[in-house]
């Protein structure tokens, strides 16, 4: 039984929970496989139960190792080169997997559904079941003759001048052969993942049939905005307002990351726009890619209403810088000694 035959759910088939992982699911599928195997188990039906047994375990193990194909592996493929070969493949199904920024930065497990073909259970992939039918040529509107490019009557070339077919279409599918297959998967999404890159779930696409494989299930990475980062690469940017007090002496701050709030020791300065890089910090890595920066834009905020307490301290303070007016307030000072102040 392929994979695209899979009409059970894979969980009832191997007993296993759905919260339940790959070691669960081998120690399920072992179980079963040696109490189903044909060569152990003489019942009739073990055969297509042991079949069944493995296309679920095979498409439980499938989905929660998906194919990352991203930079690095269009690079590799580039570098093997084309198949001596084509294969021919049914077709592809391409779909967007949306998560959040902490979703994909950390990795994460989530559910996807989407629909593929799969044959026709009344006629089997066929088109045709039930009574024939009898309909008129359209080309001839069933007379068997057609008027020629000098408007001599000749024979229809649509029905072979018998100005009618005879046809057993299917009524479920109407002819085409094939229905609507609704499929649900659990996804593992590696962490680290970047917008568009993609993941391949090999034989998850549109069904094979006899003369061509399974088509593959593409899912593109889309990660939502973020009400604080945006992504650069993998740099994490954010704008953060401090206080223009804080700035300028240098105190200690807190600033925010995905893996937490961490402390940052401001360096005394101006109180003025600046930007921190701090290395690392950033968006996770993954494979040869190392984790991003965080860059963080601080915005000084002057304060708009002081108490008399506050008021006081600013004063004292303000006097203190007065008293080295020359290393502290050196425009100030410059400016003095035009004026022929001490």
């Amino acid at each position: 039984m392929s994979l695209s035959a899979m009409e059970v759910d894979p969980f009832d088939v191997l007993g296993v929970a759905r919260d339940s992982g790959p070691d669960d699911w081998k120690r399920a599928y072992r179980r079963l496989a040696m109490r189903w195997h044909p060569d152990r188990n003489a019942d009739p039906a073990a055969t297509d139960r042991f079949k069944e047994i493995s296309a679920a375990y095979e498409q439980l193990m499938t989905a929660d190792d998906p194919e990352i194909v991203d930079e690095d592996s269009r690079e590799h493929e580039e570098a093997a080169g084309e198949p001596e070969q084509p294969i021919l493949r049914a077709a592809d199904i391409r779909l967007n997997i949306e998560l959040s920024l902490e979703e994909a930065a950390t990795g994460c497990r989530k559910p996807v559904h989407y629909s593929r073909g799969k044959p026709c259970g009344t006629c089997d992939g066929s088109g045709e079941a039930g009574m024939s039918r009898t309909r008129f040529c359209d080309a001839c509107h069933g007379s068997g003759r057609v008027h020629d490019a000098d408007r001599v009557l000749v024979r229809c070339g649509d029905c072979n001048g018998r100005g009618l077919f005879t046809e057993r279409i299917c009524p479920a599918c109407d002819g085409s052969g094939r229905d609507a297959d609704d499929v649900s998967l659990e996804m593992t999404i590696p962490p680290g993942m970047l917008p568009g890159d993609e993941l391949r779930l090999a034989g998850q696409g549109e069904p094979g049939d006899e003369l061509r494989q399974a088509g593959d299930l593409y899912l593109t990475l889309v990660i939502r905005s973020h009400p604080l980062y945006r992504l650069d690469g993998r740099d994490l940017q954010f704008s953060m307002p401090v206080s223009a007090v804080a700035m300028m002496a240098g105190a200690a701050i807190e600033l925010p990351s995905l893996t937490g709030l961490f402390d940052y020791s401001l360096a005394a300065g101006s109180p003025e726009s600046r930007l921190v890089r701090i290395s690392g910090k950033g968006y996770p890595g993954r494979g040869k890619h190392k984790a991003g920066d965080l860059v963080v834009e601080l915005i000084p905020i002057f304060p708009r209403k002081l108490s008399a307490r506050q008021r006081k301290l600013l004063l004292q303070a303000d006097a203190a810088l007065y008293e080295d007016a020359e290393n502290s307030l050196p425009e100030i000072h410059a400016w003095q000694q035009t004026q022929g102040r001490n």
